[in-house]
Formats: structure tokens, sequence, C-alpha cells
């Protein structure tokens, strides 16, 4: 028992290897342990443990994981793209124990019904999974007796608005409005949603509520502590010697999945991070393996996945084989379909006091621990109070021309609770507060809830130290609908914003250049428009704006579909039980997974994957809970 960062002597074997540290990795490593604490667990991680970690623990700080300096994220750099104005897009991922959920921006945001019946999986539709978020239910299976059968555990204690029922009550998840919230911000907003036609929703996570606001919860604690995976599922669990064959291994890398001559998942080869251990030059990347009796959990995320198991052997044959890596299993579908909701932000200057926002706190990190020890509730806030999920009105979408009318009439127009795009508020300014004045800030983030556009992730050789062939493929989709719905987003967002009673004018840096004399021009305004009337955009307007989102689109670090969940002769990697297709005792269990994208920042979903991951083995296991 306990975390490590080189793996003991004896611990050469152990019945469960959970390849990947992350969000939905931890929940499948706790949940085995507590249902059956003589289970040897082995989670190899390759960033390093996340306890205690000030920036981690503490909500206001959670920028310091985008810096380029960051040790807590793992930096995805993207191939050149044309549709991103020549750029090469980085994406984030989690690299530290607890993944994303140590690092992400903590908003409580579940994907909706049509989301998980859209999957066509046996066990994975939205009756199906609700379960593992909101209720305890006891119920054998087929050869079961009810001693043996597993109870569902509440995911999370939901301390919001709305009908309760539709949460849970007594899970280790906290979701909570923290110790802060900037009132009259989230109230000016909401105000000026309703004036341009979205009306506040007390609970917009119902799976089933939809086209409306509400005042965003967040995955922090009461007490204004993050919930991330590892920290509700692992780290009391290190401290008790209730679970004596729970190991956790950071630091590490892994490599492959080791597969005997039947393609069963026999171990994992793993080598040390040498972002966090220095390793001579004369044994530069050692491998090392470990083996597992009864299973092997690919646990590495969207990004991290595709490459551990095309260095496994399991992919396309052409890319394995220009890698230099020789076929195991033959699954194309291995790195495809990369999706990710596709980000733009936009700053504002407000009236906002410094105690209204982050600003402060951004632009002074030598006082945070100031701020703590005087116990500043701010400490305890993402500083993001408004969520919304939004769709156009007909004449919107009509007035976005042919293709994207022929784009919602198929996917949209008869699925009400799809959003086309999400939106949130966000007290600070988004960004680096160096670049920028003294000021109070807010930033409003628009995101594509359904991109049309899709990329890849695949290895170019067969080390971790080699280079990834990695196509976010941002705004590629054929039709530019993702384009279109950015420009639709913008217009929006803006005069969302412009109706504000905190509104002094936009920062003009942070948004599109719009030619001198043009209606659309950013300026800074003294106090509060009053009487406020739409801006008429022109063609060159448009123009203005599609070329600022191509130079400025961004990711929300919410990566998934590259392993998805399908019959193999549609590109699937898993079936319904995780399994991967050709193989023996290997699964996967993260973001790869989902074959269509989800309405909803991503954290829930990749707790409820573990959730329901955990469920499957224990079952398959014969392990009583």
């Amino acid at each position: 028992m306990g975390v490590y960062t080189k793996l003991a002597d004896d611990v050469d074997e152990v019945d469960v290897i959970i390849a990947g540290g992350g969000t939905a990795a931890c929940v499948v490593a706790g949940r085995l342990a507590e249902a059956d604490p003589n289970l040897s667990i082995l989670v190899i991680e390759g960033g390093q443990d996340n306890r205690g970690v000030s920036n981690i623990e503490n909500p206001a700080f959670f920028l310091d994981h985008l810096l380029p300096t960051s040790k807590t994220a793992i930096f995805y750099k993207g191939n050149k793209s044309e549709q991103c104005a020549g750029r090469e897009v980085i994406v984030p991922s989690g690299g530290v124990l607890g993944g994303g959920s140590s690092i992400n921006f903590m908003m409580y945001t579940r994907a909706q019904r049509s989301d998980f019946d859209s999957w066509k999986s046996p066990g994975w539709s939205a009756d199906e999974i609700l379960p593992f978020l909101k209720k305890v239910t006891s119920h054998p299976v087929s050869g079961q007796t009810r001693k043996q059968a597993h109870t569902l555990r509440k995911l999370e204690t939901y301390h919001g608005p709305g009908d309760k029922s539709r949460h849970g009550d007594s899970g280790p998840v906290h979701i909570s409005s923290g110790t802060f919230r900037s009132e009259f911000s989230e109230n000016e907003f909401i105000k000026a949603m309703g004036e341009v036609g979205w009306p506040e929703i007390k609970d917009l996570q119902t799976l089933d509520t939809n086209n409306g606001v509400e005042r965003w919860l967040r995955y922090v604690s009461p007490e204004g502590k993050r919930q991330d995976s590892a920290r509700v599922h692992l780290h009391d669990k290190m401290d008790n010697d209730k679970y004596p064959n729970l190991h956790i291994l950071t630091e590490s890398k892994v490599v492959r999945v080791l597969l005997d001559d039947d393609k069963r998942a026999v171990g994992v080869e793993y080598t040390p991070n040498p972002d966090f251990q220095a390793v001579l030059e004369t044994t530069k990347h050692p491998k090392e393996q470990v083996k597992a009796r009864k299973l092997v959990v690919v646990s590495c995320g969207a990004c991290g996945t595709p490459p551990v198991l095309e260095r496994s052997g399991l992919g396309d044959p052409e890319i394995l084989k220009r890698a230099g890596v020789d076929v195991k299993v033959d699954l194309p579908g291995v790195g495809r379909d990369y999706q990710d909701h596709q980000l733009i932000l936009y700053p504002y200057l407000s009236s906002l006091q410094e105690h209204e926002t982050i600003d402060g706190i951004l632009r002074n990190p030598d006082k945070r621990q100031e701020l703590i020890d005087k116990k500043d509730p701010r400490v305890g806030w993402n500083a993001i109070d408004i969520a919304s999920k939004l769709r156009p009105s007909d004449d919107d979408v009509a007035a976005l021309g042919a293709d994207f009318q022929d784009a919602w009439d198929k996917d949209f127009k008869n699925a009400p609770d799809r959003p086309l795009m999400l939106m949130g508020l966000v007290s600070c300014f988004l960004g680096d507060p160096a670049s920028v004045p003294e000021a109070g800030y807010v930033t409003v983030g628009t995101y594509t809830a359904y991109p049309y556009s899709r990329g890849h992730m695949h290895i170019t050789g067969p080390d971790v130290s080699d280079a990834l062939d990695f196509d976010p493929g941002y705004l590629s989709d054929a039709r530019g609908i993702d384009l279109k719905k950015q420009l639709w987003a913008y217009k929006k967002q803006r005069e969302i914003m412009r109706r504000t009673a905190m509104f002094r004018g936009e920062l003009a840096a942070g948004h599109p250049a719009f030619a001198e004399g043009s209606a659309a021009a950013c300026a800074a305004v003294e106090g509060a428009l009053g009487d406020v009337k739409d801006i008429e955009y022109s063609a060159d307007d448009d123009r203005a704006i599609e070329q600022w989102i191509r130079e400025n689109v961004s990711t929300t670090w919410h990566s998934l579909a590259t392993a998805k969940m399908a019959p193999r002769e549609e590109n699937g990697v898993v079936d319904q039980d995780l399994n991967v297709w050709g193989t023996k005792g290997l699964k996967i269990a993260d973001l790869s997974i989902p074959p269509t994208n989800v309405g909803a920042n991503t954290n829930n979903t990749a707790l409820v994957v573990g959730e329901k991951a955990a469920d499957i083995i224990i079952r398959e296991l014969g392990l009583s809970a």
C-alpha cells in the first residue's frame, strides 16, 4: 500500500493494472479496492502525486496549470493547420495524479439524455447510466446471489437547487458553489440573457433541461476544496491499512501493454518519466515490466490511450508499420475521430471591483499564502459563476445559410435537448494578467457542443519519446458548420454583455479587428449603455469575425472519441463492456471510449465512465461490494 516513485521489488505482479492515473482511473481503482481489499491493484501515473499541492486544492489558482512551465499538465502540440490560420494548436491534458480533474476549471456539467442514447451501446443509455449518477440500488445479475451483487454507489453529494432526486446526496464528490460567488456579475448576466431570449433555469444538469442559463455549480466542496478524483477516491485509502493491496506508482510513463500469443494482456511496460526522475544518459528511458494476473485497464485519456495501444501493436496496420511496431491486432479505429469542444474567449472591461474577481489574485501570486491564512473566500472560487446551453432561433438558423439549415434539421431540430453552443462567464481576464492593464475584467467563453470537425492522434515511432502525429481537426468540417456556430455565438454573447450594467466596453485586443468606421468596432465606455440596440454586422464584419475565430480557436481540454465504443466494423475499439476488440483481459476506461460527443464539460462523463467501468469489472471478477 502506498504512493511510490519506484516500485518495491516484491510488487512485480498484481491482479489488476490500471495504466494511467487520471479521472476515470482513480474511480476504477478506488471502487475496486472498496469491493475487495484483497484484490491487488496497481495504478501507474506519468505525473506526480497531487496530494497537498496548493494550486490543485485551492480553486482560485487553477490557471497555473496552463502555464508553459506547468508540471501538472501534458501539452500536446497539434500539426500545423490551415483552418487555424497556420497555427500549431496546443492541447493540454492532465499530467498529475487525478488527471484532468486535478487541473481543470471544475465546472459541474452533465451530458444530455440524447448523448448517452446516441452511443447505441447496451448498458449505456441515459436511463441505464442515471443510477450511477444519483441512486443507490442493489440488484443481483444472472448467476449471482444477492450477497454477490454489486451495490451502485452514489457519485456525488449535490449542494444545489432543483429536483434533488436527479442528483446524488451521499457520494464522495461534493458539488457546490464553494466559498464565494460574484453575485452582481451573475445577476447582471442572467438578466441580460433574459433580455436576449434565454431564461434562467434552476438546474441545467438534469440530462433533459436545455436552452437557458443557470448559476453554475462546481466540483468544489462547501469548504472550498477541489473535488478531484484522486482526492475523493484514493487519498484516504492511502492512510487506511484496510487497503494494503492498493499501490500507486507515479512519475512513470506507460510504454505499452504486454500481450501473450493468445492476445491476452499479461502486463505493461513502463519507464521513469524524465521530467521528474533523473535518468543517466547511458540508461536513457530504461524500461521495466510488471505483470497482471487478471486484467489490464488502459486509462490514459483520449490523447494518451491511442499511443499506448499503438505502441502495443493495436491499431491501423499501415500506421503501425510506418512507426516500426509489429501488428498484433488490426484495429483501424485506434486514434481516429478525435473530437474537442472548440473554444473562443472574449474579454471585456467591467465595473467589477477587486473583491468581485480573481484578477488581483492572478496578478499577485506572492500573496497567495496570505489569502489562504486569512481564509479569503475567493480562494475557494474558480470565478466561473454562469453556465448556459444554447440553441438558435429559427430565424438565426435560416440566416446562417442552407448548409447550416441542413445540418440543423438533421442533427438538432428534432432533438430539443441538444444545445448548439455552450457558454460561460468568468470573473477575470482569462489569460496572462501581465498582458493587460490593471482593471476589473470578465471573460465570456463560447464553445461548440457537438463539433462536426474530426482529427486524429497517432504515433510515429515505438518509443514514448517519439513525436506524435496529432491533428486536433478544429474547423475542418467541409461545410464550415463549426465556424458558423462560433460566428453566431460571437454576436449573441456580445449583445448579452452590452446589456449588463457592469459593461465598460470590449477589450479590443481580444476581439476581431473590425475596420475603422464599422458599426461593430470595439470601444471602451464610461458607464452602462442604457437603451441597447443590436449591432448590425456587414459582410466585411463577418469575415473579420471568421478570421479572428481561425486565429484564436482553441481547446476546452474536452478531448474524446479516439478509441470508441462501437462495433469493430464501424471502427470501434471496445465493446459495450469496454473490452478491446481482438484481445483478452484488456479494457479501456476513459474519455477515449465515447463514440459521439456530449453537450457538456466532460469531467462528469469521465467520472461516469469510471463508475460504469468499475461496476463492469466488479461483476466480471465476481467481487462482493
